[in-house]
């Protein structure tokens, strides 16, 4: 591409022409301008720096001593295209800014403070000189600034235009930076005269959140910048982390990137690294979040045409040509080198170059140049609509954009809206898997998506197979404090570390949990209960004590059989009903006794099958009211004992009650009293019936609730009161001398008959379910069979198979009758 004056065919270049190479490419000046009637200024990094640490002297006196090395770097002279094609794109326009020519100038943005800070005393002073508080400079101040490609130098410099408000310096100068997105530089009381292109990044956060669940990494250590904004920025994801049960196991802080200058698409934002103590960190296998690639439309097309010539002034133009090209256009700085080819032009630049893709800096720079210079259309057409006949005085100063920057929504020539304001957010990024092959070569490889529209709508598109992991990992990499709990489980924290570090426990019965680590067990509905592993509620079965049931079958064939017994009994006693056993205490009382053992017997029938309304309540006054009057004919039979004693005695008094039958009204009024306590409780808090789906796990119990359990234990109170006055009143006519006498079998049966019930107390409450409702019927039957039997077995016994004790010669003698 040189010509032979130069250099000879697969020869170096000659000693004259490599001189001149070299000066061009020393050649070094302060600014680039070009005038026009409102001049946008940029400040743009042509730099990058190389830190070396090396010893030097002795190690006790100054062990390190870092030296640094800066390089040019060529990818970022894109920022300057951009700001080229967005200016002739507006010159261009006939509707935007018409009659109007922007001109322009920038300077370098050195990777070092005391440089960024001279160039912009260049800028504010003017020539060549650094002259503080003096405008020595012939061309125009600029109206507006495009700068700060990293938030530091947007800092710096902001800081420096805001001092100087003196009549040398137009003040107020508007800056516009198209660097990331810096929540200090949105402060408007520090920086009042700074707008950031970029957006703020709570998206990338919510992006980095949903990585993270996604490979299930809750372990995890930052490594962040030791600067403000990555104090920032490590508040915001501590924060959300929190939210997600995602725990730091340590924090790292990286030196800060003050001076130093990357272009913004090859900054690794976001490196994930798992928290293991054997893997190095490294970049191999990490992970990239980036905006997606901009689109400006016809810069491409602008990037293949242009070269150095359309851009005399630019020096670095013609630098960038000599460099890689070895030849220059003629006008340019370097054009003694050698003439190009008609087809040179940058699309044919080394590819690691890569200056035909658009970057994110270089997108937001078109952008501001738009967002200017629109702003200053409309305070163009303010003071046009304002100005007096006359009047042509069109000059716009920097203070001037503020209210439009502020407040308006600006459009440029694509459609792109943008609102200057903290609370845009980017939609979408571009997730890149960072692979060194073996040759050192580097390659980002896009493996996913996040699609951000709000706090609670994204999206996170992930392709695993396609992820290159470092190479100590064989599959994809887990990072958990502590191994995930399983469905049935539940997470206990571990007391005094993060919650990430959690023991599993299994759920208690009732409960399920059907997610991974679940925080807390779930209780199933009352209807339904857990299974074995604790995953999920199944319906319970509706269940009573039935016929059907091998216990209800047994309770009914025992009480039918008793009933049978019993009617077998009065069937005997009816027979031989004048015989002196059975005439003996009072007949009557014995035909009452065994009618009212029959109900007994019956009434435990109520208690099984299907509860209903009229079951609950009947089975209840049933076996109060048919009780009493047992128990109460079992009193009235132990008082005819003692008054048929009494009455041999001299006097009428005793004979006179025994013959009046004063004892048979007994049963009467115990019996009343019965029955008014069972209205009470019908009138109150009758039975109802109630399903149990507690007392068994896997099934819900039909019963009969006794509706109020006072009146229940008033109704077995005062039948217990019968029975031991009764029990009371046999055992002191025990050993009456009289023929016949059953005082110690009734003695015998009550005490039968209160063992049972003392028994049923505590063993009632001590079952659950259906075996509540047996314990009741087994105490209605033994009880019941205890009567019967003591009372009425040995009267059987001499009637049936004694019939020769059963005499009035027998009776006269035992009474003593001769």
């Amino acid at each position: 591409m040189v010509d032979d004056r130069c250099r000879a065919p697969g020869q170096p270049l000659q000693a004259a022409c490599a001189m001149e190479y070299m000066s061009c490419l020393r050649y070094l000046k302060p600014s680039v301008y070009k005038d026009g009637d409102l001049i946008l200024g940029g400040f743009f990094p042509f730099y990058i720096s190389e830190i070396q640490s090396v010893h030097k002297g002795s190690f006790l006196i100054r062990p390190i001593q870092e030296v640094v090395n800066n390089w040019f770097t060529w990818k970022n002279y894109q920022y300057v295209l951009a700001f080229y094609f967005a200016i002739e794109e507006i010159n261009k326009s006939p509707h935007l800014l018409p009659n109007i020519t922007l001109g322009y100038v920038f300077y370098d943005a050195f990777p070092s403070d005391r440089r960024t800070l001279e160039n912009a005393l260049f800028l504010l002073s003017g020539g060549n000189h650094l002259l503080p508080n003096y405008n020595c400079q012939t061309y125009k101040q600029p109206v507006a600034i495009i700068a700060g490609n990293m938030p530091t130098f947007s800092a710096q410099v902001g800081t420096l235009l805001e001092l100087y408000k003196s009549p040398q310096v137009i003040s107020f100068l508007i800056q516009v930076t198209y660097g990331l997105f810096d929540p200090i530089l949105s402060d408007k009381d520090q920086f009042p005269s700074v707008y950031q292109m970029a957006t703020k990044d709570s998206s990338l956060t919510h992006g980095i959140i949903c990585l993270l669940l996604h490979f299930g990494w809750t372990w995890v250590a930052l490594y962040v910048s030791d600067d403000m904004q990555g104090e920032q920025f490590l508040q915001d994801v501590k924060a959300k982390m929190i939210e997600k049960g995602i725990c730091v196991a340590f924090t790292e802080k990286l030196p800060p990137t003050k001076g130093v200058f990357f272009p913004r698409d090859l900054i690794l934002r976001t490196r994930i690294r798992v928290s293991s103590a054997n893997i190095p960190y490294f970049f191999h296998g990490s992970l990239l979040f980036s905006n997606q690639k901009r689109k400006i439309p016809g810069f491409k097309q602008f990037l293949r045409t242009v070269n150095p010539s359309q851009y005399p002034e630019d020096f670095y133009f013609s630098k960038l040509w000599a460099h890689f090209f070895l030849c220059a256009l003629a006008g340019s700085l370097c054009g003694k080198i050698g003439d190009c080819p008609p087809n040179s032009s940058l699309e044919f630049l080394q590819s690691y170059l890569d200056i035909m893709t658009v970057s994110d800096s270089s997108y937001f720079i078109y952008h501001a140049v738009h967002v200017v210079a629109q702003v200053l259309y409309k305070i163009l057409l303010q003071k046009i609509e304002m100005r007096s006949p006359g009047d042509t005085d069109q000059l716009i100063l920097p203070w001037q954009l503020h209210p439009f920057l502020r407040k308006s929504q600006l459009t440029n020539s694509i459609e792109y809206n943008m609102i200057l304001d903290e609370n845009r957010n980017m939609i979408q990024y571009d997730i890149h898997n960072l692979v060194r092959f073996s040759n050192n070569s580097w390659l980002l490889v896009k493996v996913g998506d996040f699609v951000y529209r709000n706090t609670h709508d994204h999206d996170l598109v992930i392709h695993e197979e396609v992820v290159n992991w470092p190479v100590k990992f064989k599959e994809t990499p887990k990072s958990v404090c502590s191994q995930s709990c399983v469905p049935g489980f539940q997470k206990i924290p571990q007391e005094g570390r993060p919650v990430c570090c959690f023991i599993c426990v299994s759920c208690p019965e009732s409960d399920i949990s059907n997610q991974t680590d679940a925080k807390q067990c779930t209780q199933c509905p009352a209807q339904e209960y857990s299974n074995i592993e604790r995953t999920h509620c199944l319906p319970k079965r509706v269940t009573f004590l039935a016929f059907e049931d091998a216990l209800g079958t047994t309770i009914s064939c025992m009480a039918l059989c008793f009933f049978v017994l019993t009617a077998v009994v009065l069937g005997v006693f009816v027979k031989h009903r004048d015989t002196p056993i059975v005439k003996a205490n009072n007949q009557a009382l014995s035909f009452i006794l065994l009618i009212s053992l029959l109900p007994c017997f019956l009434c435990s029938l109520l208690f099984i099958g299907h509860p209903n309304t009229a079951t609950c309540v009947f089975q209840q006054l049933t076996f109060g009211l048919v009780f009493t009057v047992a128990v109460s004919t079992i009193l009235a039979k132990t008082i005819t004992v003692i008054l048929a004693f009494k009455a041999r005695k001299p006097g009428r008094t005793m004979r006179c009650l025994l013959v009046s039958r004063v004892s048979n009204s007994i049963i009467s009024i115990c019996s009343l009293i019965q029955m008014i306590i069972c209205g009470i409780w019908l009138g109150t808090s009758p039975p109802f019936v109630d399903i149990d789906s507690h007392s068994e796990s896997r099934n819900i119990i039909i019963v009969c609730n006794k509706g109020s359990v006072t009146a229940f234990y008033c109704v077995l109170g005062y039948l217990g009161f019968l029975a031991l006055g009764s029990f009371t009143v046999a055992f002191l006519a025990r050993n009456l001398p009289d023929a016949f006498n059953e005082a110690k079998f009734l003695t015998f049966s009550m005490l039968v008959f209160c063992s049972v019930w003392v028994t049923f107390v505590p063993v009632y409450h001590s079952t659950k379910g259906k075996f509540m409702v047996a314990v009741e019927v087994f105490s209605i039957l033994a009880s019941s069979a205890g009567l019967l039997g003591c009372i009425f077995a040995p009267k059987c016994y001499i009637i049936l198979l004694r019939p020769d004790k059963n005499s009035w010669k027998v009776l006269k003698n035992r009474r003593g009758f001769k």
